[in-house]
């Protein structure tokens, strides 16, 4: 990949690692196997991994752009740290625990190209088994946080009204306007993310992607499904060997969002819909944890119902 200057670069991909080096060097690879006919830079940060030096990990740095964090800057801080510097037309925020298959870079730049707008797009994400991701969803509407905490998704999967998730069961072939895609693969026009000022790092871990759309299609355009491509997203990053960290955060980006996007009563209801969902999945995990002796499913009990006692402070007042 030859240094190229910033009229002539097409995209930079940015990738955030905390500890996972063999799942790094694997998505690597991946991307330089399967980008052709494009330019591109790959810029990593590594937020602190205490497992070892990303410097000594890394099997092939010569044309990598590296930052080295002394502290864990959180999901959102340290991808902003790479959009600082990019160098290309696009970004794409990429996880560390994908792995690309075809020329997907190729592919979504040119289909971004297409576009008479300015747009964010996602591709497909598959499991790895093959079987397809939940990838794109509706913001979280008061409507959404109720279905998706009384499990209305999952007796009318492919209901628009009770399910967020509805075009994933419907699984489009066509690309399709969506509201959200996740962080785990989003393309973006790099100008336009820079004037939005990134990711909010006010969202340590988890629901900055969801805010990052929500505001893009406020200010420029509309984001995008494209199927036509897809990679593997392996969820075996960060937070697989740290089940609490993923809970907690989870738990708190969701209030966050609520904290800042929604006002009043209208915060009140979603925050309340939002415990009561917690509650019911407290005894119902349990229950099925004790029956099946499925002790993941007891952690999960206990891990909802250690998230309700928890509140973050409200970063989102003036």
């Amino acid at each position: 990949m030859d240094s190229q200057t910033k009229q002539d670069l097409d995209v930079s991909v940015i990738i955030v690692n905390y500890n996972s080096f063999s799942l790094l060097n694997e998505c690597i690879a991946s991307v330089k196997k399967f980008s052709e006919d494009i330019t591109y830079e790959l810029i990593v940060i590594d937020n602190n991994s205490p497992e070892g030096d990303i410097k000594n990990e890394l099997e092939d740095a010569d044309d990598i752009v590296l930052i080295c964090n002394d502290e864990n800057k959180g999901f959102a801080a340290a991808n902003n740290q790479g959009l600082e510097i990019a160098k290309g037309k696009y970004t794409l925020f990429l996880n560390n625990d994908t792995l690309f298959t075809e020329n997907t870079l190729k592919l979504v730049f040119d289909f971004s190209e297409s576009l008479s707008e300015k747009a964010i797009v996602g591709c497909k994400l598959l499991n790895k088994d093959g079987t397809l991701q939940h990838s794109i969803y509706d913001y979280p509407s008061l409507l959404n946080v109720l279905t998706s905490n009384f499990f209305l998704y999952a007796i009318f999967p492919k209901s628009r009204f009770f399910n967020k998730y509805h075009l994933m069961n419907r699984k489009v072939s066509e690309s399709c306007k969506t509201e959200v895609v996740t962080g785990a693969f989003l393309f973006a026009p790099t100008d336009e993310l820079r004037k939005l000022g990134g990711f909010d790092e006010r969202f340590f871990f988890y629901n900055e992607d969801t805010d990052l759309c929500y505001r893009f299609s406020k200010e420029f355009g509309s984001i995008y499904y494209f199927p036509k491509t897809s990679i593997f997203h392996l969820h075996g990053g960060s937070t697989k060997s740290m089940p609490w960290f993923k809970y907690r955060n989870r738990f708190i980006a969701m209030i966050k969002f609520y904290q800042k996007h929604f006002i009043g009563l209208k915060f009140l209801i979603a925050y309340m819909l939002h415990v009561a969902g917690l509650l019911m999945r407290v005894p119902l995990l349990f229950v099925i944890g004790l029956i099946k002796g499925n002790k993941a499913k007891l952690l999960m009990s206990f891990y909802y119902l250690r998230s309700i006692f928890i509140y973050p402070k409200n970063v989102f007042k003036s």
